[in-house]
């Protein structure tokens, strides 16, 4: 049987399989073959929704609340729904025998390519090919085909295809099942060629509409289809080929209901993607992806399973690059799931924006305006709970109110109440020091001007009214809170707490004081948010008694008491290297032990590195990394990129590993749910800020790559300023090429030597052997 999308399969290290139907893996490959271009997102479910799938259609930004606690990410119409019935058996992986079953992630071009050989009660064979996709060039538009062949006989095909308005939102808890949209209007076009179908979100402001066309070909004739339901006789291996275009497109809600003028504007944009039929969408929408991968991909010679597996990583990112002027951010689980009901965390400014940062800083900027422009909203949290300032919310949504639920399952599946919303506030900082980064890696003066300035002086003037004065230790306290190790519950002084709200404080007056000399934007900031030179000082000198506890050793304590709890080193880890909790040991015990779920004091170094000793990084990484879990995804990858900046190159490689592989083996056994979107870029820091040694240092760009020696080297290319930074590294040599629109030099860090390089001119630089003075440090 020929192969119809065999072009589409060449390149083994851009391929990403299923390579046999197993139901108990649906939900998984649904999620890792997420089709997206970061407005809207499909999960890779079969066309023909087999019993137990979990369609999920999903439109950046568009939550609703109706049915749960929470605001949750909405779960629209799917429009990839396609089902056929030959003789009374639906051709279906889970109602006829499946003789091969093959599917593809084209990850290069965005594809998702699908064979599946059937067979039915009578023996007769099937041929099921099918590609489809979301459009990255026009990104409201999706587009499938299938072809299917009778090899066996002739037969009579009941073709049925629609957008599917029975989906629901997942049941969590106690909520059961909810859908979030109801049916306003459907209809056909004046042609008759097209379907519309509009939604209401339900208690959101916001309308759907949806445009879907089909066509088939038999022998070379395309037809029109102006029904949903039809039939269609084929003759033995008689090929029919079934082509759907879709689009879908958001509106603000009519409030006399009229979608008349939304229709015609959507069906005028619907119908020049219908009228450029599918070989010209699909050919539109490699060239898109071609653009993306040219300025993010990274090329690993010397070891090709590796490099597949980056690529996953890197794909999922790159199908969430999106601007839409900060209407949305990046949830938890991308636009792949509903884990988390899709909501903003830390993930979002402290793991994912660093890759937009350097390879597209456009969508990192739409990521900081997200913030930006619920600013208004973080100043009534702070306002609420009696602080100053502006407080961010542990989970966002659309609204920048807090939306964390009461209540979730614990990792041992228990039911407990919810405490981060009131004691995890170090996301106020974490977006503070996004902005900073974001700024020094784009000097993007109109952000800064526009909302940047303001975050970082509202959060400092937060921290400022978050901390309290405490006599007998002469320094600043920050009691009861939650840091990034979650077994451990309102506890005071917690060490990555207090570090960033320190930095935070120091920045903040820092800031202020760079800020005078641009007079006219000086006033006009500070006049906006009443900010006097007093209050800022103030910044500095509470920064300066913060509170912070280290022992002899140079160990800091993640929190007060910490050192008093029971000291527990797991003895044993499962297949993946990852350590195994104690026999016995319960969930709600946890707080009681010196268990780490996930890097808190060792976080800090991977942010303020260049504030601490290598010595004091050594101390902890030898205390923490012995009792930490790795009870989140984002933790492999955070504690494999410290591990290669200390030199345990074994311990880094290990893990970046297992960060790798976290969606692909579903390690943690969510993947059903989602992508962990915190993996994907903590992952992608590994390498970069890892083993290829990329940092911020002293304000300019520094490399010093440390790769495994199996590598023979990596090429990859950086947005860095306006410029971009062409680099072929090993161990021992860097080749890089500044390739710009204008002549000059750039200051870059190269093997811990500052050099000035001209831009597009080709620079090749071998290692020698050099000291790097010491410098002032936190501790």
């Amino acid at each position: 049987m020929k192969d119809f999308y065999a072009q589409y399969k060449t390149d083994e290290f851009w391929l990403a399989r299923e390579k046999y139907w197993e139901p108990g893996l649906q939900n998984t490959y649904e999620s890792q073959f997420t089709l997206s271009n970061g407005y809207f997102g499909s999960r890779g479910v079969l066309e023909e929704i087999p019993h137990d799938a979990s369609p999920g259609t999903y439109i950046a930004g568009i939550y609703d609340k109706i049915g749960s606690q929470v605001a949750e990410l909405a779960n629209l119409p799917n429009p990839v729904n396609f089902k056929f019935i030959a003789k009374g058996e639906k051709i279906d992986v889970a109602a006829m025998d499946v003789l091969r079953h093959r599917r593809i992630l084209n990850l290069k071009k965005g594809l998702l390519i699908r064979n599946t050989l059937y067979q039915d009660a009578q023996k007769r064979r099937y041929d099921y090919q099918s590609l489809r996709f979301v459009s990255m060039h026009n990104k409201n538009i999706g587009a499938m085909q299938i072809m299917i062949t009778p090899q066996d006989a002739p037969c009579t095909l009941d073709v049925i295809t629609q957008i599917d308005t029975s989906v629901s939102n997942s049941g969590i808890l106690s909520e059961g099942r909810k859908q979030h949209f109801c049916v306003r209007e459907v209809g056909r076009s004046r042609s008759d060629e097209a379907a519309y179908l509009v939604v209401d979100i339900c208690h959101g402001r916001y309308c759907v509409i949806f445009w879907a066309g089909f066509w088939y070909k038999t022998d070379g004739r395309k037809i029109f289809s102006k029904e949903n339901v039809f039939r269609l006789k084929l003759e033995k291996n008689q090929t029919a080929v079934f082509t759907k275009i879709f689009y879908l497109k958001h509106f603000p809600k009519q409030p006399d209901q009229d979608y008349s003028e939304c229709k015609k504007e959507t069906f005028r944009e619907f119908s020049l993607a219908l009228r450029a039929g599918f070989s010209s969408l699909t050919n539109s929408h490699i060239e898109a992806w071609e653009k993306l991968w040219k300025r993010a991909d990274i090329l690993i010679r010397g070891t090709g399973n590796l490099q597949t597996k980056v690529r996953f990583n890197i794909y999922h990112m790159l199908a969430c690059c999106h601007t839409d002027s900060g209407f949305s951010s990046l949830g938890a689980r991308t636009l792949s799931g509903e884990g988390y009901r899709g909501h903003i965390f830390w993930d979002a400014e402290i793991f994912l924006l660093p890759f937009y940062m350097f390879t597209f800083p456009e969508a990192a900027r739409n990521m900081l305006l997200y913030r930006c422009n619920r600013i208004e909203k973080a100043r009534e949290l702070a306002r609420k709970e009696g602080y100053r300032g502006a407080k961010f919310p542990w989970e966002s949504a659309d609204s920048g109110e807090e939306e964390t639920p009461e209540w979730a399952r614990d990792i041992d599946r228990t039911i407990v109440r919810i405490h981060t919303h009131t004691f995890e506030h170090h996301i106020t900082s974490d977006i503070a020091y996004a902005i900073y980064r974001y700024s020094a890696a784009t000097r993007d003066k109109g952000f800064m001007r526009q909302c940047g300035y303001e975050i970082l002086f509202e959060s400092a003037r937060f921290w400022a009214s978050r901390v309290k004065y405490d006599k007998g230790k002469k320094k600043y306290v920050i009691r009861h809170v939650i840091g990034p190790d979650e077994f451990h519950i309102e506890v005071h002084n917690n060490a990555y707490t207090n570090i960033m709200a320190k930095w935070n404080l120091s920045m903040g007056h820092e800031m202020f004081s760079r800020l005078k000399g641009s007079p006219r934007l000086f006033r006009e900031i500070t006049g906006k948010i009443s900010l006097e030179e007093t209050e800022a000082r103030e910044w500095k000198e509470t920064a300066s008694k913060m509170a912070m506890n280290i022992n002899k050793e140079r160990v800091i304590e993640q929190f007060d008491g910490f050192f008093k709890l029971k000291k527990i080193i797991p003895k044993s880890t499962d297949e993946h290297g990852m350590p195994l909790l104690p026999p016995g040991l319960k969930a709600k015990d946890l707080g009681k032990t010196q268990l780490v779920k996930q890097p808190d004091v060792l976080m800090v170094f991977c942010l303020l590195d260049e504030f601490f000793s290598l010595k004091t990084k050594r101390a902890n990484y030898d205390f923490y990394l012995p009792r930490t879990v790795h009870k989140s995804s984002l933790s492999p990858s955070i504690h494999s990129l410290l591990a290669c900046q200390l030199g345990d190159l074994q311990k880094a490689y290990s893990l970046f590993n297992v960060a790798l592989r976290v969606d692909l083996s579903n390690l943690f056994g969510n993947t059903p749910e989602g992508v962990h979107a915190a993996s994907l870029g903590g992952t992608w820091q590994a390498l970069v800020f890892g083993f290829a040694g990329v940092w911020i240092r002293k304000g300019e760009l520094s490399i010093n790559p440390r790769f495994p020696l199996t590598w023979k080297n990596v090429v990859f290319s950086l947005r860095w300023r306006d410029d971009t930074v062409r680099l072929d590294m090993t161990n021992e040599s860097i080749r890089v090429k500044i390739v710009s629109g204008h002549r000059g030099e750039v200051p870059i860090w190269i093997f811990d030597a500052m050099e000035k390089l001209k831009t597009n001119k080709l620079y090749v630089f071998k290692r020698k052997a050099a000291l790097r003075k010491e410098e002032g440090y936190y501790y």
